[in-house]
């Protein structure tokens, strides 16, 4: 009888999307004398990871489930920064550093989560991925350089006080 081979892992979903506040209002980059670069859209990612366990004996199953997302931990914990050589497909080779972090939530939140999901809950760990920066499609804009600032004054004299 042939037996479907045993397929172990994990399942990454990404679940929500924000936008980091801090980097959305930095002003446009200068990428030449007369030119202004868009600024990209910067995202934080937060992905539910779960196990995925099939074809193992019931009692085996939630012992594995506990091993992977152990392993989970574990990487990440040791490396919370994914740069370099980690990237691949349009970060490979670009100064894109991504951090990782897990991400506490309650049962209550993560329940909120496999609602939405409309699944079952499963043991799960989340984890935030920040600041992923998604690139403009608009033109480099053009722009004309300050010639000259003229600064306008004031002088600041003390207060004089009633007698």
């Amino acid at each position: 009888m042939n037996q479907p081979p045993v397929q172990n892992g994990l399942s990454v979903w990404l679940y929500r999307l924000a936008r980091d506040e801090q980097l959305l209002n930095q002003p446009p980059r200068r990428v030449g004398f007369e030119q202004l670069q868009p600024n990209p859209l910067p995202l934080r990612l937060h992905y539910l990871m779960t196990p995925i366990v099939t074809n193992t004996s019931p009692n085996d199953t939630p012992e594995l489930e506990h091993l992977i997302l152990g392993k989970v931990l574990q990487i990440f914990n040791d490396h919370p920064v994914l740069s370099g050589v980690d990237l691949r497909d349009d970060l490979t080779g670009t100064t894109t550093d991504l951090f990782v972090r897990l991400e506490p939530q309650s049962l209550e939140e993560i329940t909120r989560v496999w609602d939405a999901l409309e699944r079952s809950y499963q043991l799960c760990v989340s984890y935030e991925v920040s600041v992923v920066m998604i690139e403009s499609d608009l033109e480099v804009r053009d722009v004309t350089p300050v010639d000259a600032f003229i600064p306008e004054y004031g002088v600041i004299t003390a207060r004089e006080t009633p007698a």
